[in-house]
């Protein structure tokens, strides 16, 4: 680690310790050149498979359109900020999980519907629409009966 202060390439490591709730680990570090400290922080970079979408391009995966997304199906809900950030993270998880370089646009838009049902119906619906292009009221008709119907075999399993 260069310096920051004499730019040399050498410094040793006083102190290190977890930071950012053990996402972290902060160093303190020592130059050996001349003698200032300085702390570093290291942290894991998350890799997120690249998107494939419905023409064929290939595209980084983008977490702000998934936000910008959930807010717009989750708008005037009664949804917190911390159930949005707790479902983003969730969805970013599957997909990792999903061990793929490449994951198809529409896996993902399934993740976020599958999400968006738990959450709040009505969001679900309005993703829904978007993402599957409904073209009439008789798609909404449809996708809410299917939602009923997937709603009722979960009760059953519950029971």
């Amino acid at each position: 680690m260069h310096c920051p202060f004499c730019n040399a390439a050498d410094s040793k490591v006083i102190d290190s310790r977890l930071a950012a709730e053990g996402c972290q680990i902060r160093r303190r570090r020592e130059c050996i050149s001349c003698g200032e400290r300085f702390t570093t922080f290291e942290s894991y970079e998350v890799v997120m498979p690249r998107v494939i979408k419905s023409n064929g391009k290939n595209e980084p995966f983008d977490e702000a359109k998934l936000r910008r997304s959930l807010m717009h199906a989750l708008q005037k809900r009664p949804v917190t900020q911390e159930q949005i950030e707790a479902v983003l993270s969730d969805i970013q998880l599957k997909i990792r999980r999903l061990g793929e370089r490449d994951v198809k646009s529409r896996m993902i838009g399934e993740i976020v519907m599958q999400a968006l049902f738990a959450l709040d119906h009505v969001a679900y619906v309005r993703f829904a629409s978007v993402y599957q292009d409904f073209q009439d009221v008789e798609a909404f008709r449809r996708q809410i009966e299917q939602m009923q119907q997937r709603e009722q075999e979960c009760e059953k399993h519950d029971v």
